[in-house]
């Protein structure tokens, strides 16, 4: 990493001096494949009901850090299932939209097409039913899931996938125009006209239930005594600096209650409800098939990310999505039986402690990292260079300029602009390399074509960025900070970075065909589809980057 204290680097020499047309160079890239699934598994049946829950950054220690206060389905699911304490979310850019759609793909986002957030499933060519908001679908996608894995062995599978967020919902299943939900900001559980045309019967009759609105007025307040956590709670950093300690108290308004309950546990408590009542009304799980059920629970996101994961809000969220996924499992079991089932658990992505907060992590030396003077140099360099451009714009997390834009550590280059204006984009990219890479809490800066030639099979960091991009079209160059900074970009909590602290994830099956105990071995997410086709004794229609998990097969 290079020193904190680096002086600052100048473009604009460099920008004047190569102006002359860019030359495109071949880029090539060797995809990573780690071998295509099995498909046989030594259980006899397959089950007849697949839950995939995936918890939105979930920390993989959050499991072992609050182990001994665990007592539903999360204790359920750690103390008795195949759990792999090395697994990661491969890829560098840990997002929500990547994260989930390699869960059940198989396949690292380089592949499902799904880059970042901002390049996930917002289509303004449909809208949502019986909501206002943007509209959204799986266009982006790439590829097939294991939904059409289980479709294409027996046409009678049934799927439901339900999250708070529309790209949650959406990713785990792919392009299939299978039951798909999610949470619309007027209080109802909603879908986009890529679906259909009108909401089912049951989501009908869910929604006008009205929950969300009962909980105008609810405060939230710690589930166990104050002598069970051992975080303070008056951390002035969390929360913006507003309302930091207990109770946390929801709207008096019904509806502004039903718009801000994304922020309260009883979010989770609602998309679980919500799943119970498809798995009825589609009689998920009755057999003979194997149908699927895939739930993401974002309130863990949400609080993670308002209150950091060294809070109390934070410990107290984990022990109540413990104790309401007991209550969403004990009522599965009631109406299937338990060993017709699998579950598996993940997480999309981690969460990196506040620079300011030194509880659980070695982020002692962490800074806020801000690209802002250097980008602005470069803009302007660009501009009096002749670039067309609005200058320097900041919105929504992502960096524009003349030629340019800059989105989690990835910039973007408008190459025909830079070539009408006579600029090399290489010796530009050149230029930008060293002037990042002086910058205070930058630990390196990567062109995808140079790594794609390099061995990653060690450096991870370079692998998880050939995970994302397979040529400089949409990342000219790759800058990673050291781990535990952030980009100075906001007040919340922060994931999305290559580094571990934002990569490490749980990985764990249980039930049917599921053979129990702690594996230490290196385990992808892009592992678990693959993994679950061989319990399952489907076959997947593509090469995958993922392989069977063998010690999680009986």
């Amino acid at each position: 990493m290079p020193p904190r204290n680096a002086n600052n680097f100048s473009i604009q020499t460099i920008v004047i001096m190569t102006r002359r047309f860019a030359v495109s160079l071949p880029i090539l890239f060797a995809a990573i494949i780690t071998g295509s699934a099995a498909c046989q598994g030594t259980n006899t049946n397959p089950p007849k009901l697949v839950v995939f829950i995936t918890v939105d950054a979930m920390r993989a220690d959050y499991l072992s850090r609050f182990a001994p206060q665990l007592t539903g389905g999360l204790a359920r699911l750690y103390n008795g299932g195949a759990v792999f304490t090395n697994g990661f979310q491969d890829h560098a850019i840990t997002e929500t939209a990547p994260g989930h759609s390699a869960i059940m793909s198989g396949r690292y986002p380089v592949h499902t097409g799904i880059s970042a957030n901002t390049a996930g499933v917002n289509d303004t060519t449909v809208s949502l039913i019986d909501a206002i908001g943007l509209g959204a679908s799986p266009f982006r996608f790439r590829g097939t899931t294991l939904t059409d894995w289980l479709i294409a062995k027996d046409p009678r599978t049934r799927i439901l996938s339900v999250s708070r967020k529309d790209r949650a919902a959406i990713l785990p299943i792919g392009r299939s125009k299978q039951p798909v939900f999610w949470y619309a900001a007027n209080g109802i559980f909603t879908t986009s006209t890529y679906y259909g045309s009108s909401l089912p019967e049951w989501v009908r009759v869910f929604n006008a239930r009205r929950i969300p609105a009962s909980y105008a007025g609810k405060a939230w307040q710690p589930l166990l005594p104050d002598s069970a956590y051992s975080e303070p709670d008056s951390v002035p950093i969390e929360s913006n600096g507003i309302n930091i300690t207990f109770p946390h108290v929801e709207s008096s308004s019904p509806d502004t209650a039903a718009r801000l309950l994304s922020e309260f546990p009883w979010m989770d408590e609602l998309t679980l409800d919500f799943a119970m009542a498809g798995v009825n009304a589609l009689n998920l799980g009755a057999g003979p098939q194997t149908d699927l059920l895939s739930v993401s629970l974002s309130t863990t996101d949400a609080i993670g990310h308002r209150y950091g994961p060294d809070s109390r809000e934070l410990h107290d969220q984990i022990l109540r999505l413990d104790r309401a996924l007991g209550v969403f499992l004990d009522s599965l079991y009631r109406i299937r039986n338990p060993s017709d089932i699998v579950v598996a658990l993940t997480a999309d992505h981690g969460l990196t402690p506040f620079p300011e907060v030194h509880t659980h992590d070695p982020n002692s030396g962490a800074i806020r990292v801000n690209p802002r003077p250097l980008l602005q140099q470069l803009s302007n360099s660009l501009s009096a260079a002749g670039v067309p451009g609005y200058g320097l714009n900041f919105i929504a997390g992502v960096y524009t300029g003349n030629g340019f834009s800059f989105d989690g550590g990835v910039l973007e280059l408008d190459r025909a602009a830079l070539s009408r204006a006579r600029i090399n984009g290489d010796s530009l990219v050149r230029a930008v390399r060293a002037a990042f890479l002086k910058v205070p809490g930058v630990a390196r800066a990567d062109r995808i074509s140079e790594l794609a030639k390099a061995d990653t099979v060690n450096d991870r960091i370079g692998r998880r960025w050939l995970h994302m991009f397979s040529d400089e079209d949409k990342a000219a160059l790759v800058v990673t900070l050291a781990p535990f900074d952030y980009w100075n970009s906001g007040w919340i909590a922060q994931h999305g970075s290559p580094n571990d602290i934002d990569a490490h994830v749980p990985i764990i099956f249980y039930g049917s065909g599921v053979k129990p105990g702690r594996y230490d071995e290196f385990a992808g997410v892009v592992d678990m589809a693959p993994t679950l086709a061989a319990i399952a004794h489907v076959t997947p229609q593509e090469k995958l980057d993922g392989h069977v998990l063998q010690h999680a097969v009986r």
